[in-house]
């Protein structure tokens, strides 16, 4: 029995609910397809053991199987943006706390430096 990965085993409950979610979404787009495992997986390049294994949600499945099932049902191009950078919230509120900070830091270089001026010339 191959090692499962301790990512795999530390998904969070709602990340393991949307692959299973995932899986089973592609399983209905197989079915109203009227596609066999049989065919949908030799279209896929797959065993039907993985077909299965993708249907059921199981996290282990590779990424480049599950981009290949959204290529059939013409979903792949959605993969481009999971991780874009625009989307990433917590990235650009890490950002907005670095500009803020570097804002309050420079305001308040600034007025110490009017202060030093004023002394000086008073």
């Amino acid at each position: 029995m191959p090692k499962t990965a301790r990512a795999l085993l530390q998904l969070p409950p709602a990340t393991s609910a949307a692959i299973e979610k995932l899986g089973a979404d592609l399983a209905v787009a197989r079915l109203r397809r009227k596609e066999s495992l049989k065919t949908w997986a030799m279209r896929m390049g797959v065993s039907v053991p993985t077909l299965q294994r993708l249907e059921s949600g199981d996290p282990s499945v590779g990424i480049g199987i599950v981009a290949t099932a959204l290529w059939l049902i013409q979903r792949d191009g959605e993969l481009g943006k999971l991780a874009a950078p625009e989307q990433d919230l917590g990235a650009i509120e890490m950002d907005i706390r670095e500009a803020v900070a570097l804002g309050s830091a420079r305001a308040k270089a600034s007025a110490q430096s009017r202060t030093l001026t004023r002394r000086a010339k008073g």
